[in-house]
């Protein structure tokens, strides 16, 4: 026996408890601590499943991201394209309409101008036919009367002045 003042110990009560003690280590070695094991194993091997999971997961997302980008600039340049094309494609309507405007004022002077140039033609032969018919009755006139010279010119004279009136 030991004996440390208050507390007294027995070797043979020291000896039980500490075979008790081993005995019970044993059993929660075996019963406790390998399911407990198993466990915390089982739950490692999830956590590195899901780590692995979660990895692969970001690459493929990374990956998809990638993608869209590429799309995403693809449909960029296409829109770019068709705009431009638009934009080509409504500068040469507009330069069709112009030149087809102009090619119609042009129809349309020159229609004027050759209705103008008739119109003039026309002008001059009635202007030709007033002459002869004025010419005609001047000349009538001049033989009804048979005047003399100075009475001719001023005859000649009135009459182109009347002529000139009318013209």
């Amino acid at each position: 026996m030991l004996d440390f003042g208050a507390v007294a110990l027995e070797w043979g009560s020291l000896l039980t408890q500490a075979i008790v003690f081993l005995l019970l280590l044993l059993a929660v070695r075996k019963f406790a601590m390998g399911p407990i094991v198993a466990v915390m194993e089982k739950r490692r091997q999830h956590i590195e499943n899901e780590i692995t999971t979660a990895e692969r997961s970001r690459k493929e997302a990374e990956a998809l991201l990638a993608e869209q980008r590429r799309v995403l600039d693809e449909a960029r340049l296409e829109a770019k394209s068709i705009i431009d094309r638009a934009t080509k494609q409504a500068s040469d309507e507009a330069a069709k309409i112009v030149a087809d405007a102009q090619a119609a004022a042009e129809r349309m002077k020159a229609d004027a101008s050759a209705e103008l140039a008739r119109e003039v033609e026309k002008a001059k032969a009635e202007l030709r036919d007033q002459m002869t018919g004025l010419s005609v009755l001047l000349a009538s006139k001049i033989i009804e009367k048979e005047l003399d010279e100075a009475t001719q010119k001023a005859t000649i004279d009135k009459f182109l002045a009347q002529v000139g009136d009318r013209l």
